[in-house]
């Protein structure tokens, strides 16, 4: 699944949002917990995520494997029979805000690869549409609104 939003937000602040991968209870819906369990953020940072999707609670442990500031940041998780891959690509838009491309991909460690449910088209909306919602609430945050362009 991949989808791109558009923010007002400048690259800086997603990017500061995107990085502590603890926000996808923010914006991830199906996330009920995620923790840090080692790191600083770049590559080998390691999180512990709890989802719950169709009704089935899953466990996925997340390595940070690409991090590349501002710009891409990658993550490798691992569950019981499923591999996961998020990926976050982030360029500035002419008028001073973000573009964000975000993309999941499951890849079964047994079966038919990729995962091809027609839910995750259904998900891959719903996810998008949360994050982007996130982000624009971002801009009532004293702290990111200083930095919005033409503040």
């Amino acid at each position: 699944m991949e989808r791109t939003i558009t923010v007002a937000l400048p690259p800086d602040a997603v990017w500061r949002f995107l990085v502590d991968f603890t926000t996808t209870e923010e914006w991830d819906p199906p996330t009920l917990s995620t923790e840090r369990t080692s790191g600083d953020g770049g590559v080998g940072t390691t999180y512990h995520n709890v989802a719950k999707f169709r009704g089935n609670r899953t466990e996925v442990d997340y390595v940070v494997t690409e991090y590349d500031e501002g710009r891409c940041l990658q993550l490798r998780g691992d569950a019981t029979g499923l591999e996961v891959v998020d990926t976050f690509t982030l360029e500035p838009t002419d008028a001073g805000g973000s573009q964000l491309t975000y993309s999941a991909r499951f890849t079964r460690r047994v079966g038919p690869d990729p995962v091809d449910l027609p839910s995750m088209d259904v998900l891959g909306d719903y996810v998008a549409e949360s994050l982007q919602d996130s982000l624009e609430n971002l801009a009532d945050d004293p702290a990111v609104a200083d930095d919005l362009p033409g503040d």
